[in-house]
């Protein structure tokens, strides 16, 4: 039977369409059947509608950054409704808390342009070029109550050229993201 994914992202939503492709292709065994955002002009919500999947906007309460717990009491429950299996943050800019943790255990993962523990947080790529290292990369791990703590699945690394810019060193972290998150998907299906 196939993987029920639900996908939830701020920004493009280019990991998302990563796992579409993914689909497609033959290399996960899954089915997308709703992309949340918390921003009603999210391009992830457009990639969504162009597939016929249905997309929906979060109601945060007007907060910017915060998620609030009555919207994750929401989001779960539309997701048991769903019948998903595992929930995949795509850029998903808030701090997932218990009423989702609890709802879907060792279930949601995120993808991280990083190679965890370093760098946590908001644009770590730029964070890797401004610590002066020599390599960084992305990591998928399970999402846990704190900000990119969850336990790690799956690494890429990704060299820092003397010549990198952020906007370089992020894309090329990006096409890295575009293979891991599928496969560590997998790899994380296998565990359960």
């Amino acid at each position: 039977m196939s993987l029920r994914l639900a996908v939830l992202g701020s920004g493009s939503g280019s990991n998302c369409q990563s796992i579409f492709n993914a689909i497609d292709d033959g290399r996960l065994d899954a089915e997308v059947v709703i992309v949340l955002s918390d921003h009603a002009d999210a391009y992830i919500l457009e990639r969504a509608r162009q597939r016929g999947v249905r997309a929906e906007v979060m109601d945060c309460g007007g907060f910017k950054n915060k998620f609030p717990l009555e919207c994750q009491e929401s989001v779960a429950a539309l997701l048991k409704e769903l019948k998903v299996d595992m929930v995949c943050l795509a850029g998903f800019m808030r701090l997932v808390k218990e009423p989702l943790l609890r709802a879907f255990p060792n279930r949601i993962l995120n993808i991280h342009p990083a190679l965890l523990p370093a760098f946590p947080g908001v644009e770590a790529w730029k964070q890797a070029l401004e610590a002066g290292a020599e390599t960084t990369g992305c990591t998928v791990h399970y999402v846990d109550a704190g900000m990119d703590t969850g336990e790690i699945i799956m690494q890429s690394h990704v060299p820092v050229m003397p010549d990198d810019t952020a906007q370089s060193l992020h894309a090329r972290i990006q096409v890295q993201e575009h293979i891991l998150y599928p496969a560590a998907i997998l790899s994380a299906v296998a565990r359960l």
